[in-house]
């Protein structure tokens, strides 16, 4: 009352000139406050940051997940990273990730712990492949994936997955529940599938050859956009000279760069590895293994800090242990890419990758048909 009563004294002997201050002063106080708003948003972490009580909260077991968006170089789209306390950090610009692999820190919500006791497979087949592309896992298994029998050796093939995020992962999450109950081949495991998370995603893979089908002779990681020739596949493996154990093939990767460039989507910094070039390893696309391997692997990965190139990843545990990734016999069945349409390229080769879903069931047609 007392401050309203000396600015009415001075407004009716100034008039407008003490308005003017008055309005002034105001202003001032006004600046101040956001100046020091921005200060404290300076400082502001994501620590506070927390999903709301969703069924996405509820399927991470109640454990509070940190949470950023990122835009990838050469993506417009943001992929949602979740990652657990204590990961491991890696800056690219602005933007922290984090990061672990060792698949203890995560579980799996859709499993098929009796599988390979029911099927006793001779070769598996893991295929990586994010929660959206029905298409992409219906094609596989209407082509090289419903092949269960392959020069007298039983196939069995496996996709899995992680967690769907977004405004529809509910809707979602039914959706892969209801194609788990259908196939009987889905597996989900609770990180946030993303392009960062293949490292994760990968040792998931090999913790599941590792505790849930160690009877297997051979497993084969294979990305979801792949054709592969399973005839050709099983005469490498069955070969005498072939090893059965400590054994790791594809198209093997020498002295390569590690990419320093923070625009770049294959960035790593030093903190994460500190070497200028990643050990040998197989291009991630498709490489197959000995099944003692997996166990090895996850076992290396304890000591082996994370990074986000899967397939080096991998490189480096396999390193670790004392293996050497083997060139296969010839390793032009092992193939990027093949180019314009060949009926006989696609009959020689092992694996290569193609466009769409629809590509390898036109391809798989044409190669089936009788000649």
């Amino acid at each position: 009352m007392a401050i309203n009563k000396i600015w009415h004294s001075l407004a009716k002997d100034r008039g407008p000139f003490i308005h003017q201050i008055k309005t002034a002063f105001f202003l001032l106080l006004t600046l101040t406050f956001l100046l020091f708003a921005v200060a404290y948003a300076s400082d502001f972490t994501f620590d506070t940051i927390m999903f709301p009580q969703t069924w996405f909260t509820k399927i991470m077991n109640q454990t509070h997940y940190k949470v950023t968006d990122s835009i990838w170089a050469n993506h417009n789209q943001k992929d949602t990273l979740a990652y657990l306390p204590n990961q491991k950090i890696q800056k690219r610009g602005s933007t922290i990730y984090y990061h672990i692999a060792h698949p203890s820190n995560y579980h799996y919500i859709l499993d098929e712990p009796d599988i390979c006791s029911q099927w006793d497979p001779f070769l598996v087949l893991m295929v990586p492949v994010a929660p959206h592309q029905v298409g992409a896992r219906n094609a596989i298994r209407s082509t090289w994936g419903n092949e269960s029998t392959v020069q007298g050796k039983a196939v069995m093939t496996l996709f899995l997955v992680g967690l769907t995020g977004g405004s529809d992962s509910e809707k979602a999450q039914q959706q892969l529940e209801e194609e788990s109950r259908q196939h009987r081949d889905l597996l989900q495991s609770n990180f946030v599938d993303s392009y960062f998370n293949l490292t994760i995603k990968t040792m998931v893979i090999m913790d599941w050859l590792a505790t849930r089908c160690p009877q297997a002779n051979f497993s084969m990681k294979v990305d979801s956009d792949m054709y592969l020739n399973l005839e050709n596949l099983m005469t490498l493996l069955l070969a005498p000279n072939t090893p059965r154990q400590n054994y790791i093939t594809g198209m093997v990767m020498w002295n390569q760069d590690v990419i320093r460039d923070k625009n770049s989507k294959w960035y790593v910094s030093e903190e994460l590895y500190p070497e200028p070039k990643y050990p040998t390893y197989l291009l991630g696309m498709g490489y197959v293994f000995s099944n003692d391997l997996p166990e090895k692997i996850v076992e290396a990965s304890k000591e082996i800090k994370a990074f986000n190139i899967e397939d080096a990843y991998v490189g480096a545990c396999v390193k670790h242990v004392g293996i050497t990734p083997s060139s296969p016999p010839d390793p032009s069945q092992f193939r990027a890419y093949l180019g314009q349409y060949n009926r006989e390229d696609f009959l020689r080769v092992i694996t290569t990758i193609l466009g769409s879903p629809q590509q390898l069931i036109d391809i798989w047609e044409d190669l089936k048909r009788p000649t």
